[in-house]
Order: C-alpha cells, then structure tokens, then sequence
C-alpha cells in the first residue's frame, strides 16, 4: 500500500507534467523510423490504409505548434544560463528527483507515473535542469521583502504546521485467512522483518520490514489510520481490513502535533514565495528573453491558432 499523498505542486513538478504532450510527438517520430520502410502505412482498417504523412499531418496540426514553442523555450533558457555562466548540478537535480519521488510515495510510484506519461527518469531529469536554470536566471530579478514573508506565512500558516505523526511499518496480505496466519506466526515469537518479507504483498516496502516511515492521518486510509494512530510504539495491531487488503500494523514512533513558528520556517516560506512570484513573471520574463536572439519559427506561418505565442518566438534580435 502506497501512501496517499497529498503532491505539491512544485514548479518542477509542473514541468515534468508539462512536457507529456510533446512526448507524443517523440514517439511520433521514433515511429516513423521503426516503421518498415517497405510499408506504405502505419495502420489498415479492411482495405482503408492510414499512411505515414496522414499520422505525420495529424500529429504535426494537433501538437506540432506545442512541441516547438516548448523546444525553442527550454533552447532559449539553456543558451541564456551558457551565458550567464549559469550551471546546475546533478546533485541539486537528484534532489529535487528524490523529493519528486517521496511525494509520489515511492521511486517506483514516480516511475510508474512517468511511464503512464511516455516519460523516464531521464526525461524527468532534463525538465528538473531546466526548470532550475529558470530559477536561477530569473530569482535576481524577483524583489521580495521580508515582510512579504511574514505576510505569506500568516495566510498559509496551516501548510507549516506539523499534524500529529506516526511512524509504521506493516505487512499486507491479500486474504483474512493469510492475514490469521502471519498475525498467528508473530504471537508466536517469529521474526517481523523476515514475515514481511515473505508475506507482505506490497512490493514497494516488503524488503524493508514493510516501514512505511512517518504519515499523518490524511495521508492514509482511514480504517488503516485510524487502527495506526490508535497503538503505543512497539505494539502490533491485530488484522485491519482496508481498501487495500488486510494489514498487521507495527508502530515504531510517533511526533506530536506542533504550531509552525516564523523563523523555524523561513527558508521553506521564501521557497514559496519565489515559487509564486516565477509563475507570475514567467511569460513576460520569457519574451523579454526572447528578444536578444534572432528565432525563427516556421510553423507561426501554418498554424494560425498559435499567434500569440508565435509572435514571440519570431522576434529577432535589435
């Protein structure tokens, strides 16, 4: 059982999920090349064929206009951070993967969804650089004061401050009878880690001892939060039935619910403010950027319903 999380939109999750359609276009375009050059199709319906150029014209109507202003933005940025001498490194990008992946529950979790997406962790990387070369390029330009801060953090004081916790680990099966079975084991005495491993059924943990770290009530099911929040650390519950399957749940800590104080949360706070100020500044900062170089856009001449964003990109240098 994976955690419930509540995902925060980070601005490099948004990124990542941004950059979904214009992978159709990737695959699009592999397909053109894993298609035998001998065919003179790509799909047959009876007799009625559906060539290559018809799935080319589609895609290339549909998405193309998307594809390219995406390319030539993330082109721009990239070229903008070589000048300014701006770098990221694949440490900073790691970390931001890792918290991506801890939001999603689990790296397989974050796989998972990024494959739903035609996406791998190597798509996801790149958007993560280029979303922190955005940051670091545009952040100088962003002028916030300290009582912008304190003015933030008493409007979303509730998003810092810790609800209760606890920390579990525990061992899903798939039917009551296994589930008397692994609880009857442990009454007698058998090792939890090796039952965990040899029972559970969620593959993402069962290695682990089936720990589930800390979660707070919301981020769990109810029936299986609510049997966890109500033991003493060490105890083990009896069989919790929840959407999932049937638990045994081990407790092995808790944290107390505590009031978020200013100056504990700062650093998190100007995070978020700098966050919300980029998505502000974004657009006009982008086609100010786009001014010092010379871009030329072929499709702004075929496809009419992108003039606004193609009027940027066909902007050449003064």
């Amino acid at each position: 059982m994976n955690k419930i999380n509540k995902f925060k939109q980070k601005g490099f999750g948004k990124i990542i999920l941004a950059i979904g359609i214009p992978l159709i276009c990737v695959v699009a375009v592999i397909a053109f090349y894993v298609v035998d050059k001998g065919n003179s199709y790509v799909a047959k319906i009876g007799d009625v064929k559906i060539s290559q150029e018809d799935l080319n014209k589609t895609l290339n109507k549909q998405y193309g206009t998307t594809v390219l202003d995406t390319l030539i933005s993330d082109k721009v940025i990239e070229l903008e951070a070589k000048k300014q001498n701006v770098t990221v490194s694949k440490k900073a990008i790691q970390s931001q993967l890792d918290t991506l992946a801890s939001q999603y529950g689990s790296e397989e979790a974050l796989e998972s969804a990024l494959s739903s997406n035609n996406m791998t962790v190597s798509d996801a990387k790149n958007s993560i650089k280029t979303y922190l070369l955005t940051k670091k390029l545009i952040e100088p330009s962003l002028k916030i004061t300290d009582a912008e801060l304190k003015s933030y953090f008493k409007e979303n004081k509730d998003t810092y401050n810790q609800a209760a916790q606890v920390k579990a680990s525990h061992i899903l099966v798939n039917n009551k009878k296994t589930a008397k079975t692994v609880l009857a084991k442990l009454n007698n005495g058998e090792d939890w880690n090796k039952l965990a491993k040899e029972y559970s059924q969620d593959s993402s943990n069962a290695t682990d001892g089936g720990n589930l770290g800390y979660f707070t009530k919301s981020d769990m099911d109810e029936n299986f939060a609510n049997a966890a929040f109500s033991l003493k650390v060490g105890e083990i519950s009896g069989i919790v039935k929840s959407s999932y399957g049937y638990h045994i749940i081990k407790v092995t800590g808790k944290k107390s619910a505590q009031e978020a104080m200013y100056a504990d949360v700062k650093d998190q706070v100007k995070e978020a403010v700098v966050e919300q100020k980029m998505n502000e500044n974004y657009s006009t900062w982008l086609s100010s950027l786009y001014k010092k170089y010379k871009i030329e856009n072929k499709l702004s001449d075929t496809n009419s319903s992108s003039t606004s964003k193609s009027s940027k990109t066909s902007t050449s240098k003064s």
